[in-house]
């Protein structure tokens, strides 16, 4: 492959769904040792642009050309076949089968043992190891998908495009399940991939990466192209204005807050060896941050608190009353909620609409009898669209048709529903674009300035710089620093994190 070859070229691709356009005269091109990044908000067409290139759907009208070769793929196993792959951010392993498995999973390479053809594990096993030495990477070849970590799962998808030959690697927002080292391991192996003449298409809402580790960026609004450029040649407030069609005034939109006397206080917390004598205070319309490493226990400690795991010592005290929280419903009733990292799996049902997803944790409020008041359930959820602006027609809407930053939008309102004293808020703009991060944020400084306490864990030091007022740092289950809004700076809070 020569270098600076183009090795894909999308010209005016069009792509239709009922009663919606996804795409519309769309043009792309990323050229062989190029890194180029596909930007734009939740719903921008970025995910059924990469769809269209692996073969998932195919295009109304337009043309592929793949290192020049006018191309049209039925199925994404013509587009593997071709030297395209995608790593979708969940990953498509099988969890029972091994590393070894899963890698020449459909193209497993076979000798003959007599008449009879037989898998040739000692051929699959070198070049598996040669492809593995390629990415500076280690792994134990028959260990099960399930015991590995997801930095390790991505190698492994890596190292099975490259069983492939992929001379086109698609990376669909690669490092949001990873700690900071592991994106920087996922970086080293990205430019190394790009050295050896790969063309790699990096999707990311994280714009900080875009400029640390791509070439070019192109961005994609309402389906539309709007903006190919170099990224030397540009700004993270150019992108934003892109991606949106307008600038955003400020990322983290804190308001001033009237902070009053302390509400909450944690003592002594420990659970089953994990969270050691774990104590802090956070008082009435404070938003308090938890900063640390991925494993640090930030998620650990706002299970205990709100009785999602059990804790063996400690007191958590709310308004000077010793609660005694054996259970997430006795959490709620005594105003404590906690939004999870993960809406998918443990916050939002995606097949049911906005108002049953709103009313689901308190039934009794919205029902005549045992019968559901629909009429009940619908005022309710019509109170949050409008005051969160959820992008909808109605409450009706199923969940699952919304974007990710509007999803969050119906996680958050589920929680506000229940007047909560103190919302735990864990990730709250995780897998959401740049645009909906700040309505969140906005949304937060907005319900501070009501009166509300909030506990938000973020792996974002800039989210949490921006929109606290103190940040706790965690380290292996302990309360390693604290910092307030006017001492904290990334530094701090990195050098505890990491111990340096």
């Amino acid at each position: 492959m020569e270098k600076n070859e183009t090795v894909l070229k999308l010209e005016h691709i069009v792509k239709t769904f009922p009663g919606v356009r996804a795409l519309s005269d769309i043009n792309f091109e990323l050229k062989s040792g190029e890194i180029h990044a596909i930007c734009g908000e939740n719903g921008a067409g970025k995910s059924t642009l990469m769809k269209v290139v692996c073969g998932v759907h195919q295009p109304d009208s337009g043309e592929i050309f793949v290192s020049g070769e006018k191309r049209s793929f039925q199925d994404p196993l013509e587009a593997y076949n071709a030297g395209i792959s995608i790593i979708y951010q969940e990953t498509s392993l099988f969890e029972e089968m091994t590393v070894l498995e899963n890698l020449f999973l459909g193209h497993e390479q076979v000798r003959r043992a007599g008449l009879l053809p037989v898998l040739d594990y000692a051929a699959m096993q070198k070049k598996a190891n040669e492809i593995f030495a390629r990415l500076s990477t280690q792994l134990d070849l028959n260990v099960k998908i399930k015991k590995l970590g997801m930095a390790q799962k991505q190698m492994v998808e890596i190292a099975k495009a490259l069983t492939h030959n992929a001379k086109i690697l698609i990376l669909d927002e690669p490092s949001a399940s990873l700690t900071q080292r592991e994106v920087d391991a996922l970086f080293a192996i990205i430019r190394k991939l790009r050295g050896e003449g790969i063309g790699i298409v990096y999707i990311s809402h994280r714009l900080e990466e875009i400029f640390e580790v791509c070439d070019r960026v192109t961005v994609i609004r309402d389906g539309r192209w709007i903006s190919t450029k170099r990224v030397a040649e540009t700004t993270k407030d150019a992108l934003v204005a892109d991606m949106v069609g307008r600038s955003l005034d400020s990322y983290y939109p804190k308001s001033a807050t009237k902070i009053g006397g302390e509400l909450l206080r944690v003592e002594g917390l420990y659970d089953n060896g994990f969270l050691t004598d774990i104590s802090f205070t956070v008082r009435q319309g404070e938003i308090l941050g938890f900063a640390g490493l991925a494993g640090a226990g930030r998620t650990e400690l706002m299970e205990a608190i709100c009785g999602l795991s059990k804790k063996l010592r400690g007191t958590v005290t709310l308004e000077g009353r010793e609660l005694h929280i054996s259970s997430y419903r006795q959490a709620k009733e005594a105003g404590i909620v906690y939004v999870s990292e993960d809406r998918g799996k443990y916050g939002l049902v995606a097949d049911l609409s906005i108002a049953k997803n709103i009313s689901m944790p308190q039934l009794q409020n919205v029902s005549k009898g045992r019968l559901i008041s629909e009429k009940r359930e619908n005022e309710m959820a019509e109170e949050y669209r409008e005051k969160l602006e959820i992008k909808a027609p109605d409450t009706g809407f199923m969940v699952a048709n919304l974007s990710g930053g509007n999803q969050q939008k119906v996680s958050v309102s589920k929680a506000l529903a229940l007047h909560p004293k103190v919302l735990i808020m864990d990730e709250p703009t995780r897998g959401v674009d740049v645009n909906a991060k700040a309505e969140i944020m906005k949304i937060i400084s907005q319900l501070t300035q009501e009166g509300l306490t909030i506990l938000m864990i973020s792996s974002e030091l800039p989210e949490l710089l921006g929109m606290c007022d103190r940040i706790y740092v965690m380290k292996e289950g302990r309360i390693a620093g604290c910092f307030n809004h006017q001492e904290a700076t990334q530094e701090k809070i990195l050098k505890i994190a990491l111990d340096i």
